[in-house]
């Protein structure tokens, strides 16, 4: 059973929460996931920047 991801440098941009994390291989990766209700919004990246660059220019689509 994979290990569970810990989260550092978690930041909130908006309803969107940007965190970096090492993946199985051991390659730093960051995520950006959106906390709104019914919204689904979550991608990884291997940058900081396209991470927080999705956060800023993210819409939520449930209103």
């Amino acid at each position: 059973m994979p290990a569970t991801p810990r989260f550092r440098r978690v930041v909130r941009i908006g309803p969107v929460q940007v965190a970096t994390y090492y993946d199985g291989r051991a390659r730093e990766k960051h995520t950006a996931t959106c906390t709104a209700p019914r919204c689904g919004f979550s991608a990884d990246y291997d940058s900081r920047t396209a991470a927080e660059l999705a956060a800023r220019t993210h819409r939520c689509r449930v209103r």
